[in-house]
């Protein structure tokens, strides 16, 4: 049963691809002995991605995990001609609509492989969903690498509507809820703009309904979302939109720990978002040591701190871009090492094109008016501002995470300094190699981090994955960087070049992120594995004598077999509530394997805003480690 693919690309380019990559948005390899919900889930999401193009899902291929680089491997199909007719019947009955992907069967050494090509459907035709779930739910979307729900926001992408929210009315408004301080306001920053605009000779009520911030409806006048947002009394959004708020949190330290002996600080900010900006910024400026804040106009090469229009864009860029759908807080964190900034509300553009021009919006009249009055950058060029200017201030580049599994957006700014003269100095003797100048940041960061991974070096440099990959590569066949891991867990550590131009540090071996030291008359003590496993003993021991008796009482009925997974994934929440926890400690204290806990628990456990990373700006640190945000 072999179908005639006329848009199929050859395996071996396909799996070329793989390798190179990794990590692929238009390439999915499973092991599919059969066709199982997550082969249909990945069928789904190719059909529906906006621009995709669709996507190619490779049956009988899967990574193979012995190998330091990633390399996928092909395991093969026994009964090709069986998967190729439950794949066909599923696609045709599981969805709303009939799926016809391109299917054939090749054959590697004696081995066959299904490669099925997925096109991306009309957008007449989509979403596509699974019949027995609807929508939103039902859809999914090709997010990076992974399949992913979709949400109420996915469907104004599907059916190329902007989202009307932000114009629909409030029903309980009306014009007692109006801020005339927020008005004026307005008027001034109009003015500063253009002091000719039309709508600065109209009064308050046409004013208002200028802008789609209010309507009259029954002869009654009523406030629209973005009139409330943008000109609303704090007594009336408090009232209306509780949850609409900004918090600004100071934490001791660099992770979110909560401990009732040192609690962080808020503050809660309500009031109309053309004040709030101006709040916001001043309340976080002022909070920054004294001198590290850059007055706005005098930034200059030589000059260190963080930028005030970095700070304000970024503070302007969670408040037009956040769903309203969704109710909770803007939240401005306050680290010792970073300011974090975090809207609810994914970024409905894909991150790899952050910072490139063109803008994609939930709330076009909020977004409108911030731009009238240049509170916001040209629409599209707010990243990329903040990429020039952090990179004009020896900083290094803002880092972005958008999570559409729990609908949030997040803007990273790192407090500490790179590229100064002492690194130019430093980097000069790189030149032997003739490193880009992409190269040569991610060396600065590895130095100053420990370690870079394919994620953080596009981040730093705002480039794509296969350029990312490339150079990594280049970096460690010089023998400047050193790979750790393997396929999406992958990370460079400085490797003997690097080293050589490091602080000397004793030689060491890593054991489950603490170390053993290794002398050159060992062969009078205990064999390597000997030590090792010693240290490990050792290491865990210490870990359990670390805990509260509670939880060191509990532990034994964790260690072995568990039924009940909930449990176990509660346990480790209560571990990690109690102290930051890396993946290895994780595994020594449960006895379980690093990769088991990773994509059973660990990872949902993150995903679904229970955990979180204590090194945010890279995932795949070597020292990473894991804390609880909620309980």
């Amino acid at each position: 049963m072999h179908q005639k693919a006329n848009n199929m690309t050859d395996i071996n380019e396909l799996l070329a691809q793989l390798n190179i990559t990794d990590e692929c948005v238009n390439i999915e390899a499973k092991r599919a002995s059969e066709i199982d919900k997550s082969v249909m889930e990945t069928i789904n999401a190719f059909s529906n991605e906006p621009n995709l193009g669709g996507g190619y899902l490779l049956l009988g291929v899967e990574q193979d995990e012995k190998t330091d680089m990633p390399q996928y491997i092909v395991t093969g199909i026994s009964d090709p001609d069986k998967l190729q007719l439950d794949l066909s019947s599923q696609c045709a009955d599981s969805f709303n609509q009939t799926i016809r992907p391109e299917i054939k069967v090749e054959t590697i050494g004696d081995k066959n492989v299904i490669v099925v090509f997925v096109p991306e459907l009309p957008a007449s035709q989509k979403p596509v969903y699974f019949k027995n779930i609807g929508l939103p739910r039902g859809a999914y979307r090709r997010i990076g690498s992974s399949d992913q729900r979709c949400s109420d926001d996915d469907m104004f992408i599907f059916y190329h509507q902007e989202d009307k929210l932000d114009s629909s009315i409030i029903e309980d408004s009306g014009l007692d809820d109006i801020s005339e301080e927020a008005i004026a306001l307005y008027r001034n920053l109009r003015t500063k703009v253009n002091p000719y605009a039309e709508e600065l000779q109209y009064d308050n009520i046409e004013l208002l309904q200028s802008l789609t911030c209010l309507k009259k409806v029954a002869d009654q006048y009523c406030l629209t979302y973005a009139g409330l947002l943008l000109f609303g009394k704090r007594t009336s959004l408090r009232r209306l939109l509780p949850m609409v708020r900004v918090d600004y949190i100071r934490v001791p330290g660099n992770i979110w720990i909560e401990d009732p002996d040192n609690r962080f600080t808020t503050v809660d900010m309500r009031g109309s978002m053309l004040e709030m900006v101006q709040r916001a910024f001043s309340l976080v400026s002022d909070d920054l040591p004294k001198g590290f804040l850059l007055p706005e106009g005098e930034l200059q090469a030589e000059s260190i701190g963080l930028p005030a229009r970095v700070l304000r864009e970024a503070i302007v860029n969670s408040m037009i871009h956040r769903t309203f759908r969704v109710n909770q807080p803007i939240q401005i964190i306050r680290y010792g090492n970073r300011i974090e900034i975090s809207n609810p509300g994914y970024s409905l553009k894909p991150e790899d094109r952050l910072g490139i021009p063109g803008s994609v919006t939930r709330n076009p009249i909020i977004a409108t008016i911030f731009h009238e009055t240049n509170l916001a950058e040209t629409k599209g060029s707010g990243i990329r501002t903040m990429r020039t200017l952090m990179e004009k201030a020896q900083m290094l580049p803002p880092t972005f995470e958008s999570n559409h599994a729990l609908n949030q957006f997040t803007i990273r700014l790192l407090l500490h300094h790179f590229l100064g003269e002492e690194d130019v100095n430093w980097l000069s003797k790189f030149g032997k190699f003739n490193l880009n100048e992409d190269q040569k940041r991610s060396l600065i960061f590895t130095k100053e981090v420990g370690a870079v991974d394919n994620l953080t070096y596009r981040q730093l440099n705002g480039i794509e994955i296969l350029k990312a990959t490339t150079d990594l590569r280049e970096l460690k066949n010089k023998g400047i960087l050193e790979q750790k891991g393997r396929g999406k867990a992958t990370y460079y550590v400085p490797g003997e070049e690097l080293i050589k131009l490091l602080p000397l540090v004793e030689d060491t071996v890593q054991v489950n992120d603490d170390t053993v030291q290794v002398n050159d008359d060992s062969e009078q003590a205990k064999s390597l594995s000997e030590q090792v496993k010693g240290v490990s003993e050792q290491v865990r021991d210490d870990l359990v004598n670390q805990l509260p008796p509670e939880l060191a009482n509990e532990l034994p009925n964790f260690t072995g077999r568990v039924n009940n997974t909930s449990d176990l994934a509660n346990f480790i929440c209560r571990l990690c509530a109690v102290n930051s926890y890396s993946l290895s400690q994780l595994s020594l204290l449960l006895h379980k394997r690093e990769r088991y806990l990773l994509t059973k628990f660990v990872k949902p456990l993150r995903e679904s805003g229970y955990l979180a990373f204590t090194i945010p700006e890279m995932q795949n640190h070597p020292k990473q480690a894991y804390y609880t945000l909620k309980k």
